[in-house]
């Protein structure tokens, strides 16, 4: 075995106060700290605003269905590529999602779409 194996089966054996008493001397005897890390990643870069312009991916959702529910089942066929059952519920269970992920001119044509048939769609 080599000394990293066994210093994982050491530490492996310590129990939960022992594990906290080893992470504090580390963080005191390396001046480094374990929550460090997450802090950073959790810190916001520049405020909601600039999230929501860096936005890459939409997902389009239909709201309302309108009077036209066989048109808005064409379209969300034509979008999703799903068969007529698939389509229906998609239409049946609204609001919902219609499709996800796609870039922001491809959820624009989608909501474009719907709305030309009566639909209510957002994106998000």
């Amino acid at each position: 075995m080599s000394k990293i194996d066994d210093l994982l089966q050491q530490i492996g054996s310590l129990t939960v106060l022992e594990a906290a008493e080893l992470k504090d001397k580390m963080e005191e005897t390396f001046g480094v700290s374990a929550s460090a890390p997450i802090a950073v990643a959790a810190a916001p870069g520049g405020g909601g605003d600039a999230a929501e312009e860096e936005q890459t991916e939409f997902d389009v959702v239909l709201t309302a269905v309108g009077s036209k529910k066989i048109q808005v089942i064409k379209v969300v066929r034509e979008v999703t590529s799903l068969g007529l059952k698939e389509a229906k519920a998609v239409v049946d269970n609204a609001p919902g999602p219609v499709k996800e992920g796609v870039s922001k001119e491809e959820a624009e044509e989608i909501k474009a779409k719907l709305e030309e048939q009566g639909a209510t769609a957002d994106l998000k």
